[in-house]
């Protein structure tokens, strides 16, 4: 069992019976193990190089096992190391083989997944091995994985990774969805919203995305979806991305922990919950919709809005939703360097 670091049969047999006699001499093992001595003396010898058991004082040689987790505590690190090494060998290797695979077959560089249950599968790989950032765009309705239950970005926020999503205006429409966006913004996602996004995507550190294909409109056969490695084809869906992304409206949640500092209702700048007002109605969500989000009247939200469109000397909501560009108030914060 203890070969993995470096540790052979025979000598995880004496040091095991060591811990239970205490110390013992290489004759007194040897009855015991049933091995020559010789066998005894070489792997004993062995044992306290790797500082795994001393020698007692004496006339004639005994050995005392050191205490386990002490002693393994070095050849574990080093077996650690060794196995990361490895790891990082053998992805290294597996890379090289793919990309003389895509090299040599183009079909290498888009995989067809099939069925909901893949689809979710994939969704999640893509987010438990980003390391650096995740790029989706969030169309009306769902295939395979509802936002609600994507509990993975939550994990994968909180190791660092950067997402940034474009949310379609229709999705926010839809019964819980602002409530679900503001939960991801505060977790520290970046958010925004369009009128309409293209296709549903994700896509991992700019090396594979996940774009899911036709949908059984007629509610028969399973929903398929494409994997996209390294490629011109990935690289065209990030520039789509990236254009998208510059034109979508911020959208910002109410009492995030980059608005705390914010001048309260009384000064010329928006408090932090007009701000979440304000990103909802610049990217067209409805009053009805934001009333839901806000457990207000549809009669309180217009009213929050002439309040800060006469703030704002401003006549039309058109007129405020540029001034609130133009004062740069829904901009988000400076990524950390």
């Amino acid at each position: 069992m203890l070969d993995v670091i470096g540790v052979t049969g025979d000598e995880e047999r004496v040091y095991r019976l060591l811990v239970g006699m205490f110390d013992a001499g290489p004759a007194q093992l040897a009855q015991q193990l049933g091995l020559a001595p010789a066998q005894v003396s070489a792997a004993l010898r062995s044992l306290h190089a790797k500082g795994l058991v001393s020698l007692v004082a004496g006339e004639e040689p005994r050995y005392a096992p050191s205490p386990p987790d002490v002693a393994f505590g070095p050849l574990l690190m080093r077996g650690q190391e060794s196995l990361e090494w490895a790891r990082a060998a053998v992805n290294r290797l597996a890379e090289d083989y793919r990309g003389g695979a895509r090299r040599r077959d183009a079909t290498q560089l888009v995989e067809v997944i099939t069925g909901s249950a893949a689809i979710r599968q994939q969704m999640a790989n893509l987010q438990i091995g980003a390391r650096r950032e995740l790029l989706a765009f969030c169309k009306a309705g769902h295939i395979a994985l509802p936002a609600s239950e994507n509990h993975d970005e939550f994990d994968a926020l909180a190791r660092g990774v950067r997402f940034r999503v474009v949310y379609e205006r229709a999705l926010l429409e839809e019964p819980g969805m602002i409530e679900n966006v503001a939960l991801g913004i505060r977790h520290g996602e970046a958010a925004r919203s369009s009128a309409v996004v293209p296709v549903r995507m994700a896509i991992a550190d700019g090396s594979i995305a996940l774009c899911p294909l036709v949908q059984n409109l007629d509610g028969s056969g399973e929903p398929t979806a494409a994997l996209i490695r390294e490629s011109s084809l990935l690289s065209a869906l990030i520039a789509l991305f990236e254009s998208y992304w510059e034109r979508a409206w911020p959208l910002r949640a109410d009492g995030t922990p980059q608005d705390a500092a914010e001048p309260t209702a009384g000064g010329t700048h928006p408090d932090r919950d007009e701000r979440h007002l304000l990103s909802l109605l610049v990217a067209g969500v409805t009053d009805k919709a934001i009333a839901t989000r806000l457990a207000v009247s549809q009669r309180t939200v217009q009213r929050r809005i002439s309040d800060l469109m006469s703030r704002m000397n401003v006549h039309t909501r058109m007129q405020l939703a540029w001034e609130v560009s133009r004062r740069g108030w829904l901009d988000e914060p400076a990524a950390a360097g």
